[in-house]
């Protein structure tokens, strides 16, 4: 068990000490952005991975976990109305943004209210024994919706712009580089602690359970167990993640819009996921650090050319390795001589 441990324990020191140390203000942020996106690729992890649920639409969760953020601290700039409301014609504050004015309600419904959507949603398309590229459709007909929603809400949402100049956060200046770092291992204990809860779920009876579903589905209907209940769960559990990541992406970098959450950006957290490894937690999560920071470099070198290389390392990958890095890994790991 201890050994079974050591890396996870080799690489919470270098998230956790190493890079804050190591890392300027301006990377460590970048970093921390990646985390964020680690932590929707994990819940895309448990529900394709483990429960063989393509889900294209993790980017409408994302989203709501960072509105029902951004709105908070909206509310906490003072001086009356938000500035795209002024801007927007907007003359009294939305009875929708009230409740948000305190921030336990705010991070409830960043994470509460994702699942609550999933938990309908499941529940009407498992019990129709809606699966495979059918069920992948609709939730990214979902993402669609809700960017043309956003968009066409300009006083309520910001519309195309969506919102950004975000000062403060529970009484520290955002701008400071203290409270960058503060966030920083923020998001990665939070990605620490989800992905142990998520790999005790996967290793409990459980998570074989939803193992068992992926593979036969009607099999396990025959057995007595529900599969839609099952599945139903582990869809709204990846989305409760996806909105908590949402929620702590705002503070990070600053800005929330639809254009960080439609079907584009979905898309891209489903191919790190397969890059990294869908089939094992650890390969999503490395998955999408490996794409945050393949986009940022390859984007500073060739900005016009970097979604072609994100679909030719996607091609490469998933021609050479189907079980993505982590598999490499684990096939080098056998062939080594013991």
């Amino acid at each position: 068990m201890i050994r079974r441990n050591l890396p996870f324990a080799a690489v919470a020191v270098l998230v956790l000490v190493a890079a804050p140390l190591l890392l300027e203000p301006f990377r460590l942020s970048l970093l921390a952005k990646y985390l964020c996106y680690a932590i929707v690729a994990l819940g895309i992890g448990l529900a394709w991975g483990q429960g063989g649920m393509l889900t294209l639409g993790q980017g409408v969760f994302f989203g709501l976990g960072g509105y029902s953020m951004a709105m908070y601290l909206k509310l906490t700039e003072g001086g009356g109305l938000p500035d795209f409301m002024v801007w927007s014609g907007v003359e009294e504050l939305p009875a929708l943004w009230v409740p948000f004015a305190h921030p336990v309600f705010a991070l409830a419904a960043a994470v509460l209210g994702p699942m609550l959507i999933a938990a309908v949603l499941g529940t009407l398309v498992f019990r129709q024994r809606v699966r495979g590229a059918y069920f992948a459709i609709l939730t990214q007909a979902l993402a669609a919706a809700m960017v043309i929603l956003l968009v066409g809400q300009q006083g309520l949402t910001g519309g195309t712009n969506g919102m950004t100049n975000f000062f403060d956060l529970f009484g520290q200046d955002l701008a400071e580089d203290s409270t960058q770092r503060g966030l920083y291992l923020v998001v990665a204990s939070v990605l620490g602690v989800l992905y142990l809860a998520t790999r005790q779920l996967v290793n409990s009876r459980y998570g074989r359970l939803l193992v068992a579903v992926r593979d036969g589905e009607d099999r396990v209907r025959f057995l007595g167990y529900d599969p839609a209940l099952v599945k139903t769960v582990t869809f709204a559990l990846s989305a409760g993640m996806a909105g908590l990541a949402g929620a702590l992406f705002v503070p990070v970098v600053g800005i929330i819009s639809p254009a960080l959450l439609g079907v584009v950006p979905s898309l891209e957290l489903v191919v790190a996921v397969a890059v990294g490894g869908r089939h094992a937690l650890a390969g999503a999560v490395l998955g999408a650090v490996v794409m945050g920071y393949a986009q940022t470099a390859f984007s500073e070198q060739f900005a016009d050319g970097w979604l072609y290389l994100q679909g030719a390392l996607f091609i490469l990958v998933m021609t050479l390795a189907p079980k993505g890095i982590i598999g490499v890994a684990e096939r080098w790991r056998r062939a080594r001589p013991t």
